[in-house]
């Protein structure tokens, strides 16, 4: 960001630098997220980088969901950009536009329900509202939890 210190953030250990990041990512303007984010990778560690947009990814995402018109796809987009290649945030964004599928109605493969993550199946178990959606997770949902959720769900 540009009106960010040249020592931001000033946490020495990784934990004052999570929650940091956690605190501004919760806060920062639309127009700055992907520039935020892209600092945030900038990161010396990593793992905890990416821990910390993993987190805000899904609490973004899930304000945004619910949210008609473009916003959701205006906002994927840019942090697809942002992210990169990054193989587990990229997943985790690719998740949240199946979520988003899936609220919209919009039509989708079993394919990309039954291969997609735990979280993913989990998290559709959770919240879809579609039988199909509900009795393919029902079916061959990963684990046996994921099974039951969806199952409890399709037959309410």
């Amino acid at each position: 960001m540009t009106d960010r210190d040249a020592d931001w953030p000033c946490a020495p250990d990784e934990h004052g630098r999570f929650a940091r990041y956690l605190q501004d990512l919760a806060v920062v303007r639309d127009e700055d997220e992907a520039d935020l984010v892209v600092t945030v990778l900038r990161d010396p560690d990593t793992t905890m980088a990416q821990s910390a947009l993993v987190r805000h990814l899904d609490n973004r995402a899930a304000q945004l969901l619910p949210l008609s018109g473009g916003r959701f796809g205006d906002w994927s987009r840019a942090m697809t950009m942002a992210i990169g290649d990054l193989d587990f945030l990229a997943r985790r964004l690719h998740e949240w536009n199946l979520l988003r599928s899936i609220t919209m109605a919009e039509p989708l493969a079993a394919k990309e329900v039954t291969t997609a993550s735990d979280w993913f199946q989990h998290k559709a178990a959770e919240t879809a509202t579609s039988p199909a959606v509900l009795a393919v997770l029902a079916a061959v949902g990963r684990t046996r939890r994921i099974r039951a959720a969806a199952s409890r769900r399709l037959h309410r």
